[in-house]
């Protein structure tokens, strides 16, 4: 299960900037592996407000929208995995536009209560996204505030963010950073608790020299196309941020440059 049963009573909704609000929960890979997962809200200067990897619109949810403006303007499911909420936040936010990977919409339709959505405004396809001769990704509202990179050599397609005026990376599979204590804050459980966590935390963890996450990226998240993968790492690489939002693990407030080139220095030599 994705979301626990009860998610306003353990969900943490907090003020990463005025502009930019995290909304994080437990969540057990497996059932066995404690991820945590989180979704990012958003807004933009022009008013709009963009989420990605959307949670459950608790009535707490819904109520921060609204303090940020209430006008959801794009929905972002950032790979293969982190989607099943888009519908709910669509049909509460009918005029939102959802970005996403190519490939999504098809795999949703194999699922019963996705069938009746439409085709997804915004899709990256490895095809365009190569074109030389496209300039824009998004739209011009979006593509002013967000530099997006499309890592279709990661397996699940993902789809990496910055928000620019923040400097902060918004991701969902591409970097992990456990233990998950906020996600976890909330809840009667550990965020290290149980032999499967233990055991896999050195493989998501940003800490010391971050070998095992390294490792864990250069024969696993890369394997589907590592040539793709590392011209992606090298575009994220130019980029300006000091901040990085991931789904899984807590905040990287501060220095998560320096983050960045640790975990991926095998695609940046």
């Amino acid at each position: 299960m994705l979301f626990p049963s009860n998610p306003a009573e353990v969900m943490v909704i907090r003020s990463v900037t005025p502009d930019i609000i995290t909304m994080s929960l437990p969540f057990a890979r497996f059932g066995l592996i404690k991820f945590g997962g989180r979704g990012t809200l958003v807004r933009m200067k022009s008013g709009s407000l963009a989420v990605f990897s959307p949670v459950g619109l608790t009535t707490q949810v819904r109520e921060t929208v609204d303090s940020m403006g209430g006008r959801v303007k794009y929905i972002a499911a950032p790979d293969m995995e982190h989607h099943l909420l888009v519908g709910a936040w669509k049909k509460a936010y009918p005029d939102a536009e959802i970005i996403a990977p190519e490939g999504l919409w098809e795999k949703r339709q194999g699922r019963e209560e996705f069938k009746e959505e439409a085709p997804f405004k915004h899709v990256f396809r490895k095809e365009s996204y190569n074109d030389p001769h496209q300039t824009v990704k998004v739209d011009e509202e979006f593509d002013a505030e967000f530099e997006t990179e499309y890592v279709y050599g990661h397996g699940s397609r993902e789809l990496v963010f910055l928000h620019k005026p923040s400097r902060t990376v918004i991701e969902a599979d591409l970097l992990f950073n456990l233990p998950a204590w906020e996600q976890y804050s909330r809840t009667s459980e550990g965020a290290r608790a149980g032999l499967w966590t233990r055991l896999m935390t050195p493989l998501m963890s940003t800490q010391g020299a971050a070998v095992w996450q390294q490792r864990f990226a250069w024969y696993i998240l890369s394997k589907a196309d590592r040539g793709a993968f590392t011209r992606s790492m090298r575009r994220i690489e130019t980029w300006d941020f000091d901040r990085l939002v991931p789904c899984h693990g807590d905040v990287i407030e501060t220095g998560a440059k320096a983050v960045f080139r640790k975990v991926f220095a095998w695609f940046l030599e």
